[in-house]
């Protein structure tokens, strides 16, 4: 017998806890997303995965918004997020600030996220794009980016929905991040 645990007994922690965690040098740029679900989702999987700040650009719904709740389950109120209306000045900052810009989107160049690799423990930090449903993200944006990174698919169809190509590509760093530690400490 496999017990479900309960969610008292998860050890979850409150918002306040979550902002006063390390951070992780991750922050998401959502450009352009139009669905309110997928932006309560990527909240929602952000916090799972400690991301330091959303980035909501252009027409991307905002908190408080019931339909990003109703995905987000109160992650909105955990992780940090600013709502920019130009995606491409904001890359252009982020950029400045010492962030590797990362167009999570299929391009001519794009490195495949098996074939992606994190810097040493501590010592990079990345800002990963994910785009709109219908058009992906902006191609002026992934021209301003450092490097795009594509999910490897093997069936029919040639996208994923935007909510889970966050999930798989956080959870791909997390997962070398949680390597790296422990080689080097």
């Amino acid at each position: 017998m496999d017990r479900k645990l309960l969610n008292s007994e998860l050890g979850r922690i409150g918002a306040q806890k979550y902002r006063e965690l390390p951070e992780s040098g991750i922050v998401l740029v959502l450009d352009n997303i139009r669905s309110a679900h997928n932006i309560g989702s990527a909240f929602r999987t952000s916090d799972a995965f400690k991301v330091d700040r959303i980035f909501l650009c252009g027409i991307c719904a905002a908190p408080p918004s019931a339909e990003i709740h109703k995905s987000a389950l109160g992650a909105e109120d955990a992780v940090p997020w600013e709502k920019v209306q130009d995606t491409l000045q904001l890359v252009e900052q982020l950029q400045t600030e010492g962030y590797t810009v990362v167009a999570v989107e299929q391009t001519e160049n794009a490195v495949s996220l098996e074939s992606f690799r994190l810097a040493g423990a501590g010592s990079g930090r990345y800002a990963l794009i994910f785009g709109n449903e219908v058009d992906g993200v902006q191609q002026s944006v992934v021209d301003a980016a450092d490097l795009s990174v594509i999910i490897p698919q093997y069936g029919t169809k040639h996208s994923l929905n935007v909510s889970v190509s966050i999930g798989v590509v956080l959870w791909e760093l997390t997962r070398q991040a949680l390597e790296i530690k422990a080689v080097e400490g």
